[in-house]
């Protein structure tokens, strides 16, 4: 009994010692008992403390301004086109997905639901493009549960953002924030109706700025870990000042639901188009007229890149902007309209943010040193395509057999000159040359014959750039020679 009664004043007398310390502390000092010697006290840093974010009164303020969208279409045009503004299976990977609107099986009209939000108070509102097109009939409700039938002003699918309008005065409407000051980490909130739960609250950070996504290369995505799900689309992305600063629209997902990876349209890219569909009927974006890829560390070696940057142009269409403002294949874009690519998916979205007509500045890197241009910059009728590719260290010789091509192969894939690849291997094939590509050039040589192509690798470097014409696009694969 004298054990246990000995034990629970150590206890005891330990409980009150940590409750002490803890209290010395707080007040930035420690006390130190030794055995013998006199007791000292130690100045000591408060332990900093980090409150999360409140979220309720940005909800309460911004919240009625967000809608839920709810559209009709005939079900045999929902089921013949699958999601409502969803590209081609074939075009994207399956794991990069519009958010879908969640469509009950039905024999008769399918329905399905997005989210919207008001940006004027005589009922102008936000969408996707993806949400509302090709819709019979679209119904916007509130949060005072009032109900308006909506019509479509216009969509703009380069940038899935549509403009609806309901009948109505005096609506509350949302803050419009800035992106480009937007950081990096910062907190951010999305409201929405997923799965056609009314304004639903979520949050997260942002992850990531300017993502450009397969499909989608005219828009800097802000990428977040805020949970949207099939329903979201269209919804508002907020940021802790109450200030719209996106709009939600993709989700990565292998699943088909949310997985931290969601995707938000910029709000100054949206309202841009906004205000062009409203005076105009339309929505314009320029166009520069080039297939470009990424330059990696080898393809900067190639070609005298003091490091890896800029916009690698394979292709460039003829009569085209580009071409009349004399670029050519193998220039490396570095700056366009005065503001730096510092990777390839950088340049879609700035050209096709200017309006066409205007000419603007292009520094080229050619030959080993910059070079000045001006492009007038023309209409953008499709996306501009965003060739890739991928090099794998490689040892040894180039590894291809080829043979020269034949007048209707030259007429047929509109080269002057080059070889056509028959069998590959070694450094080529794990750099990624595909037998039928044509070789059109070395290091930015034309390539003429077998013999000048073997002639060119004899005298290369440890990697050389071949360009290569693929199908109807033309894009540059460097190759480590060893």
């Amino acid at each position: 009994m004298q054990t246990n009664t000995f034990k629970r004043t150590l206890v005891a007398l330990a409980i009150v010692a940590a409750f002490g310390a803890g209290a010395v502390v707080t007040e930035r000092t420690a006390t130190i008992a030794h055995a013998g010697a006199a007791t000292t006290s130690v100045p000591v840093a408060a332990p900093e403390t980090a409150a999360l974010p409140d979220f309720s009164a940005l909800v309460a303020k911004q919240g009625p301004a967000v809608v839920r969208i709810t559209v009709t279409q005939d079900h045999e045009k929902v089921a013949s086109r699958g999601f409502p503004g969803m590209p081609d299976l074939d075009q994207l990977p399956p794991w990069f997905r519009n958010l879908p609107m969640p469509q009950p099986p039905s024999e008769g009209p399918s329905r399905g639901m997005g989210s919207g939000f008001i940006v004027s108070p005589d009922g102008v509102i936000l969408t996707n493009a993806h949400v509302v097109d090709g819709a019979d009939e679209v119904m916007v409700k509130l949060l005072d549960k009032r109900e308006f039938k909506a019509k479509v002003l216009g969509v703009d699918k380069t940038t899935d953002i549509a403009v609806i309008k309901i009948d109505a005065k005096d609506l509350p409407v949302v803050r419009i924030g800035n992106p480009e000051t937007t950081r990096v980490g910062e907190w951010v909130v999305a409201i929405g109706a997923p799965y056609g739960l009314e304004n639903t609250v979520t949050s997260g950070i942002v992850s990531a700025k300017s993502r450009s996504l397969p499909g989608d290369a005219a828009v800097p995505f802000i990428q977040t870990d805020a949970a949207v799900n099939p329903g979201n689309s269209g919804g508002p992305l907020f940021n802790l000042k109450g200030e719209v600063i996106g709009v939600n629209s993709q989700i990565f997902s292998r699943s088909g639901g949310f997985q931290g990876l969601a995707f938000a349209i910029p709000i100054d890219v949206a309202m841009n188009v906004k205000d062009q569909l409203q005076q105009h009927g339309k929505v314009s974006h320029g166009r520069l007229g080039v297939s470009i890829q990424e330059v990696n560390q080898s393809l900067a070696e190639t070609f005298g890149l003091p490091k890896p940057g800029g916009a690698l142009v394979g292709t460039v269409m003829k009569d085209g902007p580009a071409a009349k403002a004399g670029i050519e294949p193998g220039d490396v874009i570095v700056k366009f309209d005065g503001k730096e690519i510092a990777q390839s998916s950088d340049l879609p979205p700035l050209v096709a943010s200017v309006k066409p007509g205007s000419t603007v500045p292009i520094e080229v890197w050619r030959n080993g040193k910059a070079k000045e241009l001006k492009a007038t910059v023309g209409e953008l009728t499709d996306n501009v395509r965003v060739a890739s590719a991928k090099a794998e260290a490689g040892q040894g010789k180039l590894g291809v057999a080829v043979r020269p091509l034949s007048p209707e192969e030259k007429k047929a894939a509109d080269v002057a000159s080059g070889v056509v690849v028959e069998d590959v291997a070694g450094a080529a094939a794990h750099a990624g040359v595909r037998p039928g590509d044509v070789i059109v050039a070395v290091n930015n040589v034309p390539v003429t014959s077998p013999e000048q192509l073997k002639e060119l690798i004899g005298k290369a470097g440890k990697t050389v750039a071949l360009l290569v014409q693929r199908e109807d696009a033309r894009i540059f694969i460097p190759v480590p020679l060893g």
